[in-house]
């Protein structure tokens, strides 16, 4: 199947977190979420840790029910170029929509975010879940899961098209003639598609790391075919070694029959790690953070999932109700698989609401059980890095002063930056242009 050499990290910068009531710890700022100096520690521990990069999530639809975080944060691409004024080495991903964006908009951005981090930039590809988003776009329904993934498709194929409107020396800067620019050099798109007519070219040239990495986090049949046909890195969740492995597994071979190299595809489950002196140390942590949420708040949380039915009116300690294909249309992967576990393990409605609100992490403990943790899963071939996830207090630094120490003494992380390229970093090949290619091909 092919992986990398060494486990990579991404840290997830997450305002006052994703929980309903983690803003109430006595050591969170509730105004976190919009608080560069808060992201830029982040990104900052994150940089010391040696992490490949940095992630900002992100959504277009809020309402009533939507936990903090969600209600008063920072749009991506906006913080990311803060944090490419401020930052190095640390790589900068942002989640943009391919159902509620324009291609041309989105290459230009994302691209400009390149240039600005010399090289740093990434997208995490996203198809959007919710229908409030629908119309907040201007748009009277939410496009089937199918259909989602068809736009994307094509979305992605205009963007890395724009990407490669200029060939690497199309820019020739000469004084003495005049000459700004080889016109051979210079390419149109001419795109007339089912979803999108974009003739380009784009009004930026490709950056040192040829143009930003494509992430996606689609965890259903749909978008786990999307993901190892298109993306660079994958995020996904982590919910048991063995079914880590099978992700794995899975999205690899199918990179393979689609032709490409799976060694260079990334595959990142999320973690959520607390460190402390002892197990009963870092349990108490964690008993202390869940206890922040009532009942009430998890069972709303946990209707988001499901568009945001109220799943209110049910008995919170009978079976977790039949909710047919409620669901289907919004998180797929995450709806069908809590339906399917719910029947098959008995979940009432308030065990599957709690486990969704505050997740116990599977990798808790002293920083050696967490290091013995994340070495066996990348030795099995569960991952090939992962997402930390840090909403617990000084949960990050913990992680990055004791546990990296650890896997840096076993050799299998690294002691220093690869290279002050994103791409260079997670060891993905150079993309050449399309143009150049084909020049060579014809010669």
């Amino acid at each position: 199947m092919g992986r990398s050499d060494k486990l990579k990290f991404g840290a997830i910068l997450h305002g006052v977190g994703g929980s309903t009531d983690g803003w109430r710890h006595p050591s969170v700022d509730p105004a976190t979420s919009t608080n560069f100096d808060a992201y830029k520690h982040k990104a900052l521990t994150s940089e010391r840790g040696l992490f490949s990069f940095v992630f900002i999530a992100d959504g277009l639809y809020i309402s009533d029910k939507s936990i903090p975080h969600f209600l008063n944060r920072f749009e991506p691409i906006t913080v990311l170029s803060a944090l490419a004024a401020v930052t190095q080495h640390v790589g900068l991903i942002a989640t943009i929509s391919t159902s509620f964006s324009d291609p041309f908009t989105i290459s230009r951005q994302l691209l400009s975010l390149d240039h600005l981090s010399n090289g740093r930039a990434g997208w995490n590809l996203v198809t959007s879940p919710q229908e409030g988003a629908a119309h907040n776009f201007s748009k009277a329904h939410l496009p089937s899961h199918a259909e989602r993934y068809e736009i994307a498709q094509e979305h992605l194929d205009v963007v890395r098209g724009l990407w490669d409107s200029w060939e690497d020396d199309a820019f020739t800067y000469d004084k003495k003639t005049g000459q700004f620019f080889d016109p051979e050099k210079l390419h149109r798109l001419n795109h007339q598609g089912k979803y999108f007519q974009v003739n380009g070219p784009l009004n930026v040239q490709r950056s040192k790391q040829g143009y930003p990495l494509v992430f996606q986090a689609g965890a259903s049949t749909a978008g786990k075919s999307f993901a190892a046909s298109n993306a660079d890195s994958i995020f996904t969740m982590s919910e048991s070694l063995e079914k880590a492995k099978d992700f794995y597994r899975d999205v690899k071979e199918q990179a393979t029959a689609a032709g490409r190299n799976a060694s260079t595809l990334r595959i990142f489950p999320g973690i959520s790690p607390i460190v402390a002196e002892s197990k009963e140390a870092a349990e108490a942590k964690y008993q202390e953070f869940a206890a922040l949420v009532p009942i009430e708040n998890a069972v709303t949380y946990l209707g988001r999932y499901f568009d945001d039915y109220d799943l209110t009116q049910f008995d919170l300690d009978a079976p977790f109700p039949d909710l047919g294909d409620i669901g289907k249309n919004a998180f797929q992967s995450f709806s069908d698989n809590l339906k399917k576990r719910a029947k098959e393990e008995g979940l009432t409605l308030r065990q599957a609401a709690i486990e969704a609100a505050t997740p116990r992490p599977q990798f808790i403990g002293t920083a050696k059980d967490v290091a013995d943790k994340i070495e066996e899963w990348f030795e099995e071939e569960a991952a090939d890095g992962f997402i930390i996830s840090s909403d617990i207090p000084n949960s990050l630094d913990d992680f990055v002063d004791h546990v990296i120490p650890l896997l840096q003494e076993r050799g299998i992380y690294d002691t220093a930056y690869d290279s002050d390229t994103l791409r260079g970093n997670l060891n993905i090949p150079l993309p050449d242009n399309r143009y150049t290619l084909k020049k060579q091909k014809t010669h």
